[in-house]
């Protein structure tokens, strides 16, 4: 008697692209989990303008990309030409369900696919709160609640997406969080309290400066990892503030750097007090360093991960009294740092690569046809 094979799942992710980002890393680690199932097949399409890869996949994965370059001088020619391309491949490929990334690319991708009857699920990448141009926010209210469904990374997220009425099939799915190991020799840790992001005026770290100043009991240093972004001049602001108080010798700017894990080993408090967020992977990551976390209770993503009075702190936005009391806290207890970041490291484990991948995978091969 014959035994009949199993029919494979396949499963077409869509991006505009892999360059280096947030959305761009997770997108990756989901097509890794994905293809390592043998009895599914991964697709991957890149429809945007940069469609080099700056994360890498697995071989089995298959990348479909245009042939042609993106002109911005004949925009409007293009764009089309992109939406017939993305079009055509999905129809190509046959899905059993599609998976699309980017707050501004989604509707994009809803409109590619109108009449296909394949399911598709969309996920924004940004602070839930974020209220996008008049064009998108009208797209946005028109066409998501016609998918199949929407993963939001945070509570507060699927809150707010709920509120306005997005879709009725919402999931909380967080980011994977990758691990932080030491390669072998165990690092001594020292008196750094980190924080790690760039350096544009909502991560104020110019505030974070200020509240070590007072909080430091001597002997501890304030390590800031990142580098200038959106056009901002953050590192020489940053060093004003620094200059002004007389912190040359207890605050560290690092500028870019590549090797940012050596910093979470050694540390041993992680400070946070970014006033807007999508999903703060950096605090995922601190934490999977066994770091204590003191964080604003920003919208959004701190709240899901950092549970108050366990693995760490939350601060009311801009309770600058409080976030330095909290700081004085751990800097004054080795014990309680201790504790707390073993917590930490408990906790983030639930926000592993294959926890995630798996939660995604189960959520999104569940459908059998659009909402």
């Amino acid at each position: 008697m014959t035994k009949l094979l199993k029919k494979k799942t396949v499963i077409c992710l869509v991006i505009p692209t892999l360059q280096s980002g947030g959305m761009e890393r997770v997108m990756s680690e989901l097509a890794a989990h994905f293809s390592s199932k043998e009895d599914t097949t991964v697709h991957l399409i890149l429809y945007g303008k940069g469609r080099e890869l700056f994360y890498e996949v697995p071989e089995s994965v298959h990348i479909h990309q245009p042939e042609w370059a993106f002109s911005d001088k004949t925009r409007t020619f293009h764009t089309l030409k992109t939406l017939k391309f993305l079009r055509r491949k999905v129809k190509d490929i046959k899905p059993d369900v599609v998976l699309s990334f980017g707050e501004y690319w989604n509707s994009f991708v809803i409109i590619s696919l109108m009449g296909l009857k394949v399911p598709l699920f969309i996920s924004d990448r940004c602070n839930p709160a974020k209220r996008l141009n008049s064009p998108h926010e009208y797209l946005r209210k028109l066409l998501y609640p016609g998918v199949s469904g929407v993963i939001a990374q945070t509570s507060k997220a699927e809150a707010i997406y709920r509120e306005r009425g997005y879709n009725r099939n919402i999931r909380t799915i967080g980011n994977p969080v990758r691990q932080i190991k030491q390669d072998g020799k165990i690092t001594e840790k020292e008196n750094v309290v980190l924080t790690v992001g760039r350096l544009i005026t909502t991560k104020h770290h110019d505030r974070l400066i200020r509240i070590f100043l007072k909080a430091n009991p001597g002997g501890w240093k304030l390590v800031i990892v990142g580098d200038n972004a959106l056009k901002e001049d953050g590192m020489l602001r940053l060093k004003k503030v620094i200059e002004e108080n007389g912190l040359q010798q207890h605050v560290t700017l690092t500028g870019k750097i590549s090797d940012v894990d050596s910093y979470f080993i050694k540390s041993k408090i992680f400070a946070f007090t970014s006033s807007s967020e999508g999903f703060p992977n950096v605090i995922g990551e601190a934490m999977s360093a066994g770091l204590p976390v003191i964080s604003y209770d920003c919208m959004a993503g701190p709240s899901d991960m950092v549970d108050d009075g366990v693995t760490g702190y939350l601060v009311d936005l801009f309770d600058d009294e409080s976030f330095q009391d909290r700081l004085e806290t751990l800097m004054t207890s080795e014990n309680l740092r201790e504790q707390m970041g073993a917590a930490a490291l408990k906790r983030i484990r639930e926000n592993s690569v294959n926890v995630i991948g798996e939660q995604v995978f189960q959520f999104i091969t569940n459908a059998t046809e659009p909402h």
